[in-house]
């Protein structure tokens, strides 16, 4: 499965997590509070915080505050979303250009944050 896959929302439901581990780019899914319930392999290791550390964490506020802003936090309010963005990770790294996916449906309960680094 690509980063830019169509039908990914689709998909990552469908999906359990060691699936969602053989992902070659970060998956964050997010539950309606922004709590963070899925966290993969991939985006563990280049973020160097650890699984253990995250989960259940608010993403925004503890884990990656850099996208509280209205180009990510709040893009994922919207209530069906899914779009693809250049952006620039800036905490607890040097600045590291990446490509961000948002998703978001109002079918499925989690919201996801897919991180592509270019």
């Amino acid at each position: 499965m690509t980063f830019d896959d169509p039908s990914m929302a689709t998909l990552l439901e469908a999906m359990g997590d060691a699936e969602i581990n053989d992902l070659d780019y970060g998956v964050v899914g997010l539950d309606q509070e922004g709590l963070v319930e899925c966290y993969n392999v991939h985006e563990e290791r280049y973020s160097g915080l650890s699984r253990t550390r995250v989960v259940g964490r608010p993403f925004f506020f503890d884990v990656a505050p850099c996208m509280n802003n209205y180009l990510v936090a709040e893009r994922l309010e919207e209530a069906s979303l899914d779009v693809t963005l250049p952006y620039v990770l800036t905490f607890r790294m040097r600045p590291t250009p990446v490509k961000l996916r948002l998703i978001r449906t109002p079918t499925f309960r989690r919201r996801w944050v897919l991180i592509s680094r270019v």
